[in-house]
């Protein structure tokens, strides 16, 4: 059954990196029970054919304010993201869901391997910090693939929760192209390639998770084994 439509109002908009706004939203009519890693749409009214529905991760894990927390990147002459780039404190928006199955598998799953290119680790960083909130982390592997060093996304924050938490490791890589995955694939290597104990989600564009996806069932992994999150 589809999730019911409600309207939105607009808390604040922040930008993040010189390409990516955070936009937090309160819903008006009821909270919005979601997991983390799932997502909500969006209806602007802009487009061809409007509303046009446009697919926003959840970067913050669900608060007692019931504030829902997204990040969007500018794509040069993007509709949806030159619409929410003119709101402002006080803008009212439609919104509906959750939805999606990209949600850790397991409550006491181990050996996280999460690996997200760009906005493809808001997701991801919604699942580690629900994660730290209830205690140490368990072990958890963030590889994180960035266009360019000004578009490292939440770069700070995780390296002050990899020096607080022995058990997170994060790992910065930069690569302007997204179909070449071979620092990601060598990081991947070092990590997997000595066995199957680790639970692999990939978020990203698909030129960038598929190939990934791949990867892994090369090295023995089933295809349902591997979670996978795509954008376009």
């Amino acid at each position: 059954m589809a999730e019911p439509t409600q309207i939105a109002d607009i808390l604040s908009l922040t930008a993040l990196t010189p390409h990516t706004t955070e936009l937090v939203l309160r819903p008006i009519e009821q909270p919005v029970s979601f997991r983390p890693g799932q997502w909500v749409s969006l209806q602007l009214p802009v487009g061809d054919h409007p509303p046009l529905n446009r697919a926003y991760s959840l970067a913050e894990p669900p608060s007692p304010t019931g504030h829902l927390t997204l990040v969007f990147d500018h794509v040069p002459g993007g509709k949806g993201s030159g619409y929410l780039s003119s709101l402002k404190p006080g803008d009212r928006i439609p919104l509906s869901g959750p939805y999606g199955h990209f949600t850790l598998p397991d409550p006491d799953s181990k050996n996280l391997l999460l690996i997200g290119r760009y906005s493809g680790l808001v997701p991801l960083r919604c699942m580690i910090r629900s994660l730290a909130r209830q205690g140490p982390l368990p072990s958890t592997t963030l590889i994180a693939q960035a266009p360019s060093p000004a578009e490292q996304l939440y770069h700070e924050e995780f390296i002050t929760l990899a020096a607080s938490q022995p058990s997170f490791c994060y790992l910065p890589l930069v690569n302007e192209d997204p179909t070449n995955n071979a620092t990601t694939v060598a990081a991947i290597k070092q990590i997997a390639v000595k066995g199957r104990n680790v639970t692999p989600m990939i978020a990203g564009i698909k030129s960038f998770a598929r190939p990934l996806r791949t990867f892994f069932m090369e090295l023995g992994f089933d295809r349902r084994e591997v979670k996978l999150e795509t954008y376009d």
